[in-house]
């Protein structure tokens, strides 16, 4: 029976033994595109934008609220390209995009270039991949095929923010936070943001060309076997914009009809309360990309490796950890996962709120060599904040490998019959608030409480936000009997 056991566990890897190459490409592809997104996307923009760009921190925000917005909003627009030109002329769109928009940012400092030409641009480049490899993987597999095949999916995204974490360092722990790089050939000098831009270019141009030469166009995966036929535009006659805009405004008037139409039902109330609480929860995870970066540097020193304390260690720690928690919670339901996953998460935050001086003694004992001098390569005694930072990021990542997954099923669980497709692209909403929100907020709150120069209260930031985390759990448990519903195969 053990054996048995064993070699339906191995089956089930080994059922991609035979998936077509397109599928592989794909999650290559996926690597990449984390890698090149969290180099410029999470914590350089912010660095970026002050640094180069020359705004201060309240104008740095801002421009990050309205850019993470803009992304959000072209994801759900490119969401019906798919139909209009093709998986592959959409991600070589993207891909493309992306390219041009890294090159601006990374040669152009003055606001009126690449703020128009290098970071829209770049929102719409990030937004036609990752809806489109979502439905790339579902078309380039079987049925026996699709659970693994997303599973490793989902690791490949992991693995990309693991790998930006720890170039993110290097690369200012080589230029120093400050510094500049002499590109070879061209002979410019560019400043250590912008050099990690560039990188985040050098990793796109592979997808583009991965795909242009290694994605077979019109081919479609099916249970009876490979089907390829020439795809088939939804407007021949226009260009990929005009199809872009044409198939965007038919998505959109289709979404409002059935939009209008969850209104007169019960169950979506419900469903907005529910993750109109998960919105606060939320707001970790962008204040790690858009308030810690400048935090760190400002209290830990220039060259701070930040990187690898989130994004790296969170990533290493979700990979690990969901798939372990998913299988040891599965009688759980949803909503009871994501209470307790919230809280926890909520609760580590608060880690970065009490007085470092609480840490020195850990800071000096075995657990600061191993964090400061082992992992991170510092050298004299450990700040007592890195304990702090480092203790809130695992257990942040402990309750969001109960929470994030879970978040998928729950509109699954309460929608209809019918309409999980609806709730689940509704489902989005919390990050398009979460991150417009955080982008205009973590601007004030780092001039207010840590700025560049003058008296700081740092600790006030974690304090606020932990606090407002906490609204999730909370407004959960004292709305459970008018917002939770039965799940099939749960009590």
């Amino acid at each position: 029976m053990t054996a048995a056991k064993e070699e339906s566990f191995i089956g089930k890897f080994l059922v991609l033994k035979g998936a077509v190459r397109e599928l592989w490409i794909i999650f290559g592809t996926k690597i990449l595109t984390i890698l090149a997104y969290g180099l410029v996307g999470t914590s350089t923009l912010g660095l970026w934008l002050s640094s180069d760009v020359g705004l201060s921190d309240q104008n740095a925000g801002i421009v990050i609220a309205g850019w993470s917005s803009a992304l959000t909003l072209f994801t759900v627009m490119a969401g019906s390209l798919v139909d209009a030109v093709g998986i592959r002329k959409s991600l070589l769109a993207g891909f493309g995009l992306c390219v041009l928009a890294r090159f601006v940012m990374s040669f152009f400092s003055a606001p009126w270039i690449a703020l128009p030409l290098g970071l829209l641009p770049l929102a719409l480049g990030e937004a036609l991949q990752t809806p489109v490899m979502v439905a790339a993987v579902r078309r380039f597999s079987t049925t026996r095929q699709r659970a693994i095949a997303f599973s490793i999916y989902y690791s490949m995204m992991n693995v990309g923010f693991a790998v930006a974490g720890w170039t993110f360092d290097r690369v200012r722990a080589g230029l120093g936070e400050y510094g500049h790089y002499a590109v070879p050939v061209v002979g410019v000098e560019i400043s250590t943001y912008q050099t990690i831009i560039l990188l985040g270019l050098l990793f796109t141009i592979p997808n583009l060309l991965i795909t242009y030469f290694g994605l077979r166009g019109g081919l479609e995966v099916t249970d009876e076997g490979v089907k390829i036929k020439p795809e088939e535009a939804l407007y021949p006659e226009r260009s990929f914009l005009e199809a872009f805009f044409l198939s965007s405004r038919n998505a959109l008037r289709d979404w409002f009809r059935i939009f209008s139409n969850l209104w007169t039902q019960p169950t979506f109330y419900r469903f907005l309360a529910f993750f109109g609480f998960v919105v606060f929860v939320k707001l970790i995870l962008y204040h790690m990309y858009y308030t810690f970066p400048k935090f760190a540097i400002r209290e830990l020193g220039e060259g701070a490796p930040i990187g690898r304390i989130f994004g790296m260690l969170n990533a290493v720690i979700v990979v690990v950890l969901a798939p372990v928690i998913g299988a040891l919670t599965q009688r759980f339901t949803a909503y009871k996962a994501v209470v307790i996953g919230t809280t926890i998460s909520a609760l580590a935050v608060f880690l970065m709120a009490v007085p470092p001086d609480l840490f020195q003694g850990l800071a000096d004992g075995w657990l600061g060599g191993l964090i400061g001098r082992s992992w991170l390569g510092l050298t004299g005694p450990v700040h007592p904040l890195y304990i702090a930072i480092v203790l809130c990021v695992v257990i942040y990542s402990v309750g969001e490998s109960f929470y994030s997954p879970r978040l998928y099923e729950y509109p699954a669980a309460i929608a209809p019959k019918g309409q999980e497709g609806s709730y689940m692209a509704l489902s989005m909403l919390p990050y398009f608030f979460a991150k417009f929100f955080v982008g205009a907020m973590s601007g004030f709150l780092l001039a207010h409480y840590c700025p560049a120069q003058g008296p700081r209260n740092s600790r006030m930031i974690w304090l606020i936000v932990g606090g407002m985390a906490l609204i999730t759990p909370a407004g959960l448990v004292l709305a459970r009997r008018y917002i939770q519903v039965r799940e099939a195969g749960r009590d």
